[in-house]
């Protein structure tokens, strides 16, 4: 059910629509939480209804792949000798690359590789420059800032944003 109303033009504006308005619009923002409520109500009351079911059924499932992986990890060189996976009848079982990752070795820090990247590999290193916005924000009105702002082509502006705000029933 979708209803499009119409805006009323500039000269149909009043008061007296500007009223009825903000009441079609309360109404409407109470009847949605109404809505929302009843929906949460009912999906609470099915979850509940399954929720002994579906942990019972999560156990199984962790058992069950623990089983699996245990099995395919003490037999990994007899299973996986020549392919990556086997299948059976009910599903594949196998190991896959993960993504590529550094993982620095014990005993050194990323400091000490950022150093050492400085020397051997400076294309490598990262140099991020901006503007520090947040600080300019917030000293926007000292007076050594102020005049810069401008000076840089700068401004800091405020959009005026229109709300509403309904009263809420008791």
């Amino acid at each position: 059910m979708k209803t499009k109303l119409q805006n009323p033009t500039p000269a149909e504006l009043s008061p007296a629509r500007f009223e009825e308005a903000m009441s079609r619009y309360a109404a409407a923002g109470l009847r949605g939480m109404e809505i929302t409520k009843a929906i949460e109500a009912e999906v609470n009351e099915v979850l509940g209804r399954y929720e002994t079911e579906l942990q019972v059924n999560a156990e199984v499932k962790n058992s069950a792949f623990e089983t699996m992986r245990d099995y395919c990890n003490a037999n990994k060189k007899i299973l996986f000798g020549k392919r990556r996976s086997i299948g059976t009848p009910h599903g594949i079982a196998g190991y896959r690359l993960g993504t590529p990752r550094l993982k620095i070795i014990k005993g050194t820090t990323w400091g000490m590789i950022i150093a050492m990247l400085k020397q051997k590999l400076p294309g490598y290193i990262r140099t991020v420059e901006e503007p520090a916005k947040d600080l300019l924000l917030a000293d926007r009105n000292k007076e050594n800032v102020a005049p810069v702002l401008m000076e840089l082509g700068v401004q800091v502006v405020q959009d005026e944003l229109f709300y509403i705000e309904t009263k809420k029933a008791a």
